[in-house]
């Protein structure tokens, strides 16, 4: 992670060596501009409490895995348009419920803790703290920016106003286009919409294969976000561990 230093000695930095020829910057939502592992165990937690009295700290967190990154295959269905957004986040929910022996009933239940859950994560919602150091270094050198996002424009709205990301006005959403990461038409409408072209933007996102290679295939600069430092041999793009890498 970046120093103190540079944390607030970024306004005035230049992108990174290499990145001299960048006329514009795409983001990837959540997990790279927002916490939203964070948001999601948390609330996770919340709403499942009174189901799982005796869980301990350990449980809690595989709990969270299976939620946040065992069961996105659910979620991959969403976008296939297979379930709705809460019929996804229900599978997923029940999913890890039932990995400690809690059924989720239907009916009453079911939706109380999917409506629960819901209004508990947008209470969680926050920003990295190497957001808006990037975003300010953006904004000095005049280089514009915005987010591409697997889901759609309205939620993906809320959520980043809510992180106090309002700044960041272009936004394209599964939605916006019709189509999802790593179909090459929403990155390069994210392009379209920044004005510049695609070998000239720089797509940033936490996953290797949609934000990395995905945008890279579609003919931009490719940089995978590894927040948590996860090994990936063979892997030869470009690689960070902090937005602020961006600027050193």
């Amino acid at each position: 992670m970046g120093s103190p230093e540079a944390i607030t000695g970024v306004r005035t930095a230049a992108l990174a060596a290499g990145l001299d020829g960048i006329r514009g910057v795409l983001f990837d939502i959540d997990d790279t501009l927002v916490d939203l592992e964070f948001a999601m165990t948390a609330a996770l937690r919340d709403v499942s409490e009174h189901l799982l009295p005796a869980l301990d700290q350990a449980g809690w967190e595989k709990f969270g895995r299976i939620f946040t990154r065992e069961t996105t295959h659910f979620y991959d269905r969403y976008l296939a348009g297979e379930l709705t957004f809460n019929e996804q986040r229900l599978l997923r929910g029940r999913a890890a419920l039932g990995h400690f022996g809690v059924e989720l009933a239907e009916g009453e239940q079911a939706h109380h803790w999917v409506s629960s859950y819901a209004s508990r994560q947008h209470g969680y919602i926050r920003a990295f703290d190497d957001v808006t150091p990037v975003l300010d270094a953006l904004d000095a050198a005049g280089i514009p920016y915005g987010a591409v996002s697997n889901n759609v424009h309205d939620y993906q709205r809320v959520k980043l106003d809510a992180a106090g990301l309002a700044r960041i006005s272009v936004l394209v959403g599964t939605d916006t286009v019709g189509a999802a990461k790593p179909d090459p038409a929403i990155y390069l409408e994210g392009v379209r919409r920044l004005g510049s072209g695609a070998g000239e933007t720089l797509y940033v996102g936490d996953n290797r294969l949609l934000d990395a290679d995905g945008s890279t295939a579609a003919g931009l600069l490719g940089v995978w976000l590894n927040r948590g430092g996860e090994p990936a041999p063979g892997f030869a793009g470009r690689e960070i561990g902090t937005l602020l890498e961006l600027l050193e």
